[in-house]
Parts: structure tokens; sequence; C-alpha cells
């Protein structure tokens, strides 16, 4: 099957750390759970916790209500700006705001004039995929901590040029909101595996399976009146509004979206990389295709196997199936990671330890996150911005600096880059993560961007 090239939309378009962290570290795993679940009183007597911080939460449609909930549960926080570029869904989302948080915060509908304002200490970006290393980049230069939604980068330029940021400002947090980074279970367990409970560790499966139906073919149509179209393209360059892009499925369009393996990939990827203990690997190869429904407007592939191979023989095999929702290991996402010595099972919900022979050591569950629903929300996403404002406020250390993210989106991407280029074996420099093929480099390392709106450093 002929792949698409992400620059452009296709013309049937347009023309139709190892360990226990500190919550956990006083105790037993489950006085993680007694610790999430204590009272906002208990948590302002907290050293360092009376510190207020003011946020903007950017975004409102999917993302931005759970993260709105999780910021309502810690003493100390206002969400002083929410921004939307969809009037209808301001409203709504403003009316959830002041239900949760007992005020009405302000409204506004783009960053560029929210980052200069002195009443907002950090932003979180809940936005678009090719908004989110624009949105970090501005936020960054006008002094704001960043919690920015994976994948941190539409592109493998952008993911490094965050990570140069971070750099350039130490003092300013970036963490990206892969949110199992906080899970207490997955932060036991891959410590654990570290330390050899599985002996050596030689190979993950990160997997993702949902069953997602037909999209319509999408259509040019007139701008509606309740959508600001040129700040929801950002710098992404410009096209005419197609009639399907209000709500998700901009996913599955190459000029936003970064495909299944972004979107949810990079979750599990990220768990199976953090296992491994890899940073960039040597080698992609991906075998993917557009299996069903294969006259809609999904523009990408639906479909993806995609295996990378890191130093010392250690390797991290990608199973996407956004539209089969047969759960081939037993769970709708999650990772696998074999070891000489046994495997491990762990998910959102907690993990499997299992011996050589196949035999259940140990088992553990954990809080409730949003698996396969669009937007999720639950006890990790609370946990991983509560860790984001304890950097901001105590300086903890991230669960997922934004050097860590932008290497497990790396992922994403070269899986999406050997797809763009016909399944392509792509050779990959390990000590820095580009590609080795000055073709692939120069033909999908970067994009394109609308005049004045340039991603830079």
């Amino acid at each position: 099957m002929p792949r698409l090239n992400r620059n452009h939309l296709t013309s049937k378009i347009m023309e139709n750390e190892s360990s226990r962290r500190s919550f956990i570290k006083t105790t037993t795993l489950g006085a993680a759970g007694i610790a999430l679940a204590s009272s906002a009183k208990s948590y302002g007597q907290v050293s360092g916790a009376n510190k207020k911080v003011r946020v903007a939460v950017a975004g409102l449609k999917r993302r931005g209500k759970p993260i709105i909930e999780s910021l309502s549960k810690i003493d100390g926080v206002e969400v002083t700006y929410v921004l939307e570029v969809d009037s209808r869904q301001m409203k709504k989302g403003l009316a959830n705001a002041e239900e949760v948080l007992g005020y009405k915060p302000k409204a506004e509908v783009d960053l560029r004039k929210v980052v200069e304002k002195k009443d907002v200490d950090a932003v979180f970006l809940t936005t678009p995929d090719h908004w989110h290393a624009y949105g970090t980049m501005i936020s960054v230069n006008n002094g704001k901590h960043v919690y920015v939604e994976k994948p941190c980068g539409y592109n493998l330029d952008e993911d490094q040029m965050m990570v140069q940021m971070g750099v350039k400002h130490p003092d300013l947090k970036i963490q990206m909101g892969n949110q199992q980074r906080s899970s207490p279970e997955s932060r036991e367990i891959i410590g654990e595996i570290h330390k050899g409970v599985i002996g050596d560790v030689y190979k993950a499966v990160a997997f993702y399976n949902n069953n997602r139906g037909p999209v319509n073919n999408p259509k040019v149509v007139p701008v509606p009146d309740f959508l600001d179209w040129e700040v929801w393209q950002g710098p992404a360059p410009r096209h005419k509004f197609l009639d399907i892009l209000e709500d998700y499925d901009w996913h599955w369009l190459w000029p936003w979206g970064t495909a299944e393996s972004g979107n949810n990939g990079t979750h599990e990827l990220d768990i199976a990389r953090w296992a491994i203990q890899g940073d960039y690997p040597e080698s992609v190869q991906s075998h993917s295709g557009k299996f069903h429904f294969v006259d809609d407007g999904w523009e990408m592939y639906d479909t993806m196997e995609a295996t990378f191979r890191f130093p010392g023989n250690k390797v991290v095999q990608w199973d996407g199936k956004s539209r089969n929702g047969y759960h081939t290991y037993g769970s709708g996402r999650g990772t696998i990671v074999y070891g000489t010595e046994g495997s491990v099972f762990v998910n959102r919900s907690g993990y499997t330890l299992y011996d050589r022979g196949g035999k259940v050591v140990r088992e553990r569950k954990g809080g409730q996150e949003g698996g396969l629903a669009l937007g999720g929300g639950g006890d990790m996403t609370t946990l991983h911005v509560r860790n984001f404002i304890d950097a901001i406020r105590n300086g903890d250390a991230l669960n997922s600096h934004i050097e860590e993210g932008a290497k497990s989106t790396h992922l994403a991407h070269y899986a999406n880059v050997s797809s763009m280029a016909q399944d392509s074996y792509l050779k990959i420099d390990p000590t820095n993560g580009k590609f080795r093929d000055w073709k692939a480099m120069k033909a999908f390392w970067s994009r394109d961007y609308e005049p004045g709106w340039e991603v830079k450093v």
C-alpha cells in the first residue's frame, strides 16, 4: 500500500528513575494511595506547599478537564486562565472549571497573549500535537514552567529543540504528560527490573489496540463562526478548513497529527524504553498500512508493527492496532518486559511479575486511570500534575523531564518516518538520535512552518 507524505494533505482530501519516589519512600507502596487521598489541608502543611502557583490551561476539549480536576486537588494552586479556540467548548469548559474550582478563571483564546501575563507561573498544554513545541517555546521564553501533553513535539526536530530549551533555562520545569511515569506500581516494578528481578532485560513489547470506527471523507467548508481557525492552525502551514477538524479526527491527518504512535503509543513506548534503560536506538523498521475502512477520510496507517534495536542487543517492539479491538495480550494497552529469568506485564492498572516458567510471582493493582477512553484522567494524572507542581515549589525531581519525554517521543516519530518511507529500514546514530541517512534527515526530520510562527530555541 502506498505511503502518504505528511507535508501536505492528499489530493483526495483537498478535493473532497528507576525506583520509588518521595511520595512512597516513607512506607509501603500502599501509602501512595493514602497520600493521593489525603486532604488539601494536610498537603498544605508540606514545606513550601503554601507558595501559590498560578497556572493557565490551554485546551479544554479533552485533557483540559482532567487536568483542571487534578489541579483542584492541590492546595495553593490557582487556575488564572483557561484557553480555548472553540467558543462553544470555552463555554462548557468555563462552566466545568468554575464548578470544580469554586471560582471562574479568566478566558482567553491566544496563548501568545497569556504567556506575557504576570499572573501566570506555569502553562499546561493540552492542545493538538502541532501546537506542543511552539506553545512550550513561547511559554519558557516568557519565564513560565510547562507541562506539555504527549507527544512533546510534532516531529524529531521539535523534540530536540524542546530539550535544548530545557538546557537553556534550567530553572524552569518542563514535564511531558506521560502520566504512567508517576504510577507508584510502575515506578516500583521498573526499579526492580533495573535491579535484576527478571535477570538481564533483552526485550520489551509495547502495545495498544482500539476499535475506532470510520471517519468521514473531509470536505472544505467555510470556517465556522465559533472557531478561531488562525490560532487553531498555529505554526502549521495554512490550509482550508475541513469539516472533520472540530473534534478528534485531526489526529489522523498529517499536517496536525502524529498517528496512533504519537497519540497513544508514546505512553507504552516510554515504559518499554524506561524498562530496558535505552536512550536512542540503532535502527527502526516498521510494517504498516491502512487496512480498515480503506476509502474513508483517515489519512494515515491504522495498523503498525515497528521494531527498534538498541545498543546492547536490546529490542523494543511496538504493536499498534487502532481499528481492531482484539486484545492480543489480554488488555487494550500495556507493556511486556522480558528478561533472562522472568517477565513482567505492566499497564496503567498495575503489574504482574512472572518467573521464567511463566508462574505468577507477584501482582500489584493500582489506582484508576483512563485506558482507552478519550481524554483519560484519574489517579496517575493527579500524581503527575502534583509532581510537576512540587517540582516548581520545592525543587522535586520531575518524573518525566522533557529530556526523557523527548527520547520516548522519538520512538513514535521514528516509526512514523519508517512508515512514510515505505516501511524502510532506517539506521540511527544512538549517540544523538539522528538518522544516518541524509535523505531521511532532509525529508522527515523537521517541517515547514507558517511564516511568523516558526519554532525556535
